[in-house]
């Protein structure tokens, strides 16, 4: 089969190759792939793994075989999925990983969900957000856009913070009630934080934070280190907490609720950038450079 496969002299270490057909386990789905999603941290990382794999978590198609313990759905049912070796003709996945697509979902909208989608979801769940104040940096990215919509429709008030004033082109629109340029004008404390930048972006968000908050670390698009100045952690009253974000188990349900939100119109997919699968290198350009507003999708076809 055709899949985009790891090579560390290829551009953004990724390049339109042939493997190996999957073998399934028996709690595994066999996917005919339609379209995929990229994602800017395996873009970025892609290089690290071992030549030859197959890369990439998000995808949607039709399932093609259902999983022989008889979990998940059944064969030609159209689906959402999370899993790795995503990027491929042919992908098996958990029956667990996997949504059905409503019909008035496209494909390739329902292939920008999983993982970006799932992990705003997640990280939202982990207070109660309605009145409360939510801070979302690198709102312009995969997951941001996702948080501020998501955010918005549990009742928060949402700040999102970007790098410049056109990363934050259509953000009022999807719910944000605030847009500023780092953390510039936000001088009132915030109970939730979802960081997705790291740095010295970090550690000044944290001290805007109020007694009982919580930071959730998703990303580190700065790649800089954060520095906390001596007892900078140290707060007097309720707990302030800091956690990161890996929980990657069955997706499935909270993918359907995305999908759910989506075919309800709550939920806008957020596609910045669109084009065929041997395309992966300008793809994963535009996402490096931060030239993508949301998420890229990928058309999965045979080369002609």
């Amino acid at each position: 089969m055709y899949a985009l496969i790891v090579d560390p002299d290829a551009p953004g270490s990724l390049r339109l190759g042939t493997a190996g057909e999957p073998e399934p386990e028996p709690h595994q789905l066999l996917l005919d792939v339609h379209h995929i999603s990229l994602n800017r941290g395996e873009v970025a990382f892609a290089g690290q793994r071992p030549a030859g794999t197959v890369h990439g978590y998000d995808a949607a198609g039709v399932v093609v075989r259902a999983a022989p313990d008889g979990s998940g759905p059944a064969a030609g049912t159209r689906v959402a999925a999370f899993g790795a070796g995503a990027w491929a003709q042919l992908m098996a996945v958990d029956g667990a990983a996997v949504a059905e697509v409503p019909g008035q979902v496209d494909l390739a909208d329902a292939a920008a969900l999983p993982m970006a989608g799932v992990t705003a979801l997640r990280t939202l769940r982990t207070r109660d957000i309605l009145g409360r104040r939510v801070l979302i940096t690198g709102a312009a990215g995969g997951v941001g856009r996702y948080a501020v919509q998501l955010a918005a429709l549990g009742g928060a008030h949402v700040i999102a913070s970007v790098g410049s004033r056109a990363r934050g082109e259509g953000l009022a629109e999807l719910g944000a009630h605030e847009v500023v340029v780092g953390l510039e004008g936000v001088d009132r404390p915030v109970d939730l934080i979802l960081d997705n930048v790291g740095g010295p972006q970090l550690t000044a968000a944290w001290r805007l934070l109020a007694p009982g908050g919580s930071v959730q670390n998703i990303g580190w698009a700065s790649g800089e280190p954060a520095v906390f100045e001596p007892y900078s952690l140290f707060s007097i009253g309720p707990a302030k907490t800091m956690s990161t974000f890996g929980d990657v188990r069955e997706f499935g349900p909270d993918l359907a609720t995305l999908l759910g939100f989506a075919a309800a119109g709550r939920l806008s997919p957020e596609v910045g950038w669109r084009g065929p699968w041997d395309r992966v290198g300008e793809a994963a350009r535009a996402l490096l450079e931060r030239r993508v507003a949301g998420k890229a999708v990928l058309d999965v076809a045979a080369p002609a």
